[in-house]
């Protein structure tokens, strides 16, 4: 009696591992035979959404993939592939279609708009066919936005044959490489829309449009060049329109030459924080300034 009671605990045992072992070779076949039969439409899932980051309606880029922080610090040390000298920018890179081979084919094209801190790049998209003939740059600090207009002007490229071929995005820092692009009076426009307000006083130095910025922007703007600010932040503005003001190679544009210049209402309501303060009833605050030759130096 004492053998049995000790021998039917050790049965009971090896009865259970049997049947665990068995179970699990039923239920991996059944997972098996599950997978297989669901195969088919795995695969046709896979090739009707093969990046989801694709709008399939649009066939345009999502936002929603490429979102980043509002803010950087431009004064951190951050590491871009820069060209040395404007002379060495890739051409063919940025306009693949009007630039086929490496180097410039044509070495009396250049880049001649500049929008510095180009978002999702909205207001590029739009000059594009407003200036089909003109090349033009979006220059922006955050690289997963860059990576979002990289991607949209791609896909606007491939939807219309022909268009678009004229702008492009770089992932860099306008306030310490400009004089890396642009030669000097090489551009026509440049556009500052709705930049970082960078509200501390003790951090106005990091404003795109402070002072001593000022001085290489005028270097790389051709004389008659037109500098584009906008902002819906009032003190910012101000700040903008005194920097402007107080420099001796810019000038206002009168209230005429605003009205007959189509740009100056397209640089509020071409980019995606434009269209948000107009959708919020915002003020916006604007200033657009002309590149001049001092009273000095025009003699």
């Amino acid at each position: 009696m004492m053998k049995a009671k000790f021998e039917l605990p050790v049965i009971g045992k090896e009865l259970r591992r049997k049947h665990a072992f068995i179970n699990s070779i039923y239920y991996t076949y059944k997972l098996r035979c599950e997978l297989n039969l669901l195969k088919p439409f795995i695969i046709d899932m896979s090739e009707t959404e093969v990046n989801p980051t694709i709008s399939k309606s649009t066939r345009l880029p999502r936002k929603r993939f490429y979102r980043a922080r509002a803010h950087n610090n431009p004064l951190s040390d951050s590491h871009f592939p820069v060209p040395i000298s404007p002379s060495h920018v890739d051409y063919c890179l940025h306009y693949p279609q009007l630039f086929p081979s490496t180097g410039q084919a044509d070495n009396s094209k250049k880049i001649q708009f500049a929008d510095v801190g180009c978002g999702f790049g909205g207001l590029l998209i739009s000059l594009s066919t407003l200036f089909p003939k003109t090349l033009m740059i979006g220059m922006e600090l955050r690289d997963k936005v860059t990576e979002y207009a990289k991607e949209h002007i791609s896909s606007l490229r491939v939807a219309n044959p022909g268009q678009y071929q004229n702008v492009s995005v770089v992932c860099t820092n306008s306030m310490k490489y400009i004089p890396n692009y642009f030669k000097k009076g090489q551009l026509s426009k440049m556009f500052f829309l709705f930049p970082d307000p960078h509200f501390k006083e003790k951090n106005h130095r990091r404003r795109v449009t402070n002072p001593f910025l000022l001085d290489e922007y005028a270097y790389v703007l051709e004389d008659g060049g037109i500098i584009y600010t906008i902002t819906d932040v009032e003190e910012l503005g101000d700040w903008m329109k005194s920097c402007l003001e107080n420099h001796p190679m810019f000038e206002a544009l009168t209230e005429k030459e605003l009205e007959a210049n189509p740009v100056v209402k397209l640089s509020s309501s071409a980019t995606e924080e434009g269209q948000k303060v107009a959708r919020n009833g915002g003020q916006a605050f604007q200033a657009v300034f002309r590149r001049i030759v001092p009273t000095n130096q025009a003699s």
